[in-house]
């Protein structure tokens, strides 16, 4: 039985490849050849083969030409009856000549069921049988000759048939099969050699000093060869979608806020947003906070002193929450649950910089940190996108105009809003865009006016309105992409081929109407 080309190395394959070539001056090797070695023989496959001969033709010891064909091979059913016969003529002759003829249970006994099945169809198309009144079946001619073992030896000798519509119907019966095959015509080059000798590379500075590059044979450099593709990094999708959001944001004028600081204090992430400390969201089951260091106070005394008193008793209109504010509490260090904690130190950095307040508009898209518990739609880590613009007589009609022509550059057309909640704007919107393959209104965001409660201790003017909103990252990258689970988009279980192969992104009419 023949050996696999993988028990033999290259060089004896190759040596082998030259002896044969040797023995005949012009010799052609079939893909899938069956080369002799003494005592056993070896299968090179077309690609092995292949190989041998391009490595041999660089080293100007063979010259070859391809030549491809189709060869027809017989099923192992179908050489099973080139050998036996067909089940046409099985169940013609297992039917007894005369009137009586045979039942279908005793024929199906005497045949086996498959070929009883199979050949009576055919039996009764070539008119050999018929059926009786009785119910058996009965001969109609005295002798058959069985064309379809016939064809099958035929091209089992010759690899075809001369009628092409033979080999269309035996096809069809699964009978026979086509293959590629592929012949290399080989003839000896210049430097044709029954020995191998190994080529030397690359010229050294040891070959030079010695002189022994004279002696050398040089391999010859393949100035067409692509070369070994470099591997290099691939944008994640994520990152993708971010910077399709950040030239929207350009495009409108914004400046883009440093949101390199994961770890806040509870005072620029909880207390400068007019968030009470017994808020649920300072909860541990809700917020990671830090062991070491735990404490620090990253924050103006001055600014901290005002944001005490309207806690504790109100101010810029408000009465304030009246609880005994303790600054022990902003101290404490966490991983930041909003890109809002940086929103708010931007905002106090806009009202002190020198020469006075501007006008300005700021956005971030960066990762925030939530004591989530994970499932397919919730991560304990994700992308906050978020915009904020400060200036003087902004109306809540501002705000909804501007994210209807933001969200028109998304692609999403179809808005609504919704009055919501939340501790540091007021009044406040949800925002839904209809998702035409779930069929209904889906939230994508949130939006609001900062409460003159959490800008006055920032030191803005009092005519001075801030509105702001955000969305995630990760749930339009996920109907982008096609993604059903947040898990494989982001984490332990995100497919790397995933992150190759996606094209760069872009957000179009198309994503629109899908949201």
């Amino acid at each position: 039985m023949p050996s696999p080309a993988s028990t033999f190395s290259v060089e004896d394959l190759s040596l082998h490849v030259l002896s044969v070539l040797n023995a005949s001056p012009t010799s052609t090797l079939e893909s899938t050849a069956t080369l002799t070695y003494p005592g056993t023989s070896t299968v090179i496959d077309s690609a092995a083969l292949h190989g041998i001969l391009l490595s041999l033709e660089s080293k100007e010891m063979v010259s070859f030409t391809a030549v491809e064909h189709d060869r027809w091979t017989l099923t192992p059913e179908g050489a099973e009856i080139a050998a036996s016969g067909s089940h046409e003529a099985k169940v013609f002759a297992a039917v007894p000549a005369g009137d009586e003829g045979i039942s279908i249970a005793d024929l199906s006994a005497k045949v086996g069921d498959a070929v009883a099945k199979i050949g009576q169809g055919k039996a009764f198309k070539n008119k050999w049988i018929g059926k009786a009144k009785t119910g058996n079946l009965v001969r109609l001619v005295k002798s058959i000759q069985d064309v379809t073992q016939d064809d099958l030896k035929v091209v089992q000798a010759t690899a075809s048939h001369s009628d092409p519509k033979v080999l269309v119907e035996l096809k069809k019966r699964k009978l026979c099969d086509k293959e590629k095959v592929t012949h290399y015509k080989l003839a000896k080059g210049p430097k044709f050699a029954t020995t191998l000798v190994k080529q030397a590379t690359d010229l050294t500075v040891d070959m030079l000093l010695s002189g022994a590059w004279k002696n050398l044979d040089f391999k010859k450099y393949n100035f067409d060869a692509l070369g070994q593709e470099p591997e290099g990094g691939h944008l994640h999708p994520l990152m993708k979608v971010r910077e399709e959001f950040r030239q929207i944001f350009f495009e409108m004028g914004f400046e883009e806020m440093p949101t390199n600081r994961y770890v806040e204090s509870s005072f620029w992430n909880f207390d400068a947003l007019f968030q009470p400390q017994q808020h649920p969201a300072r909860d541990m089951h809700d917020t990671f906070f830090l062991s070491s260091p735990a404490t620090a106070d990253r924050y103006p005394k001055a600014v901290m002193e005002q944001v005490k008193q309207v806690h504790s008793h109100g101010g810029y209109g408000s009465i304030g929450y009246g609880y005994d504010w303790k600054e022990a509490e902003a101290e404490k260090l966490l991983l930041r649950t909003h890109t809002t904690a940086v929103s708010s130190n931007m905002l106090y950095k806009l009202a002190t910089q020198p020469g006075g307040f501007t006008p300005a508009k700021y956005f971030s898209i960066d990762r925030v940190f939530r004591n989530e518990t994970v499932d397919a739609t919730h991560l304990a880590e994700f992308h906050q996108v978020e915009g904020v613009i400060a200036d003087r007589g902004l109306t809540l009609g501002d705000l909804i105009g501007f994210i209807n022509v933001f969200c028109q550059k998304m692609g999403v057309t179809n808005i609504r809003f919704k009055p919501a909640y939340n501790p540091y704007t007021e009044p406040s919107l949800e925002i839904f865009s209809y998702h035409q393959g779930l069929g209904k209104w889906v939230e994508i965001g949130n939006s609001g006016m900062f409460r003159p409660e959490m800008l006055g201790p920032l030191g803005l003017p009092e005519d001075v309105r801030v509105i702001a909103w955000g969305l995630s990252l990760e749930r339009p990258t996920m109907i982008k992409y096609g993604i059903d689970n947040i898990r494989e988009l982001l984490g332990h279980k995100c497919d790397l081929e995933m992150i190759q192969n996606n094209p760069i992104c872009r957000l179009d009419k198309k994503m629109g109407r899908e949201n």
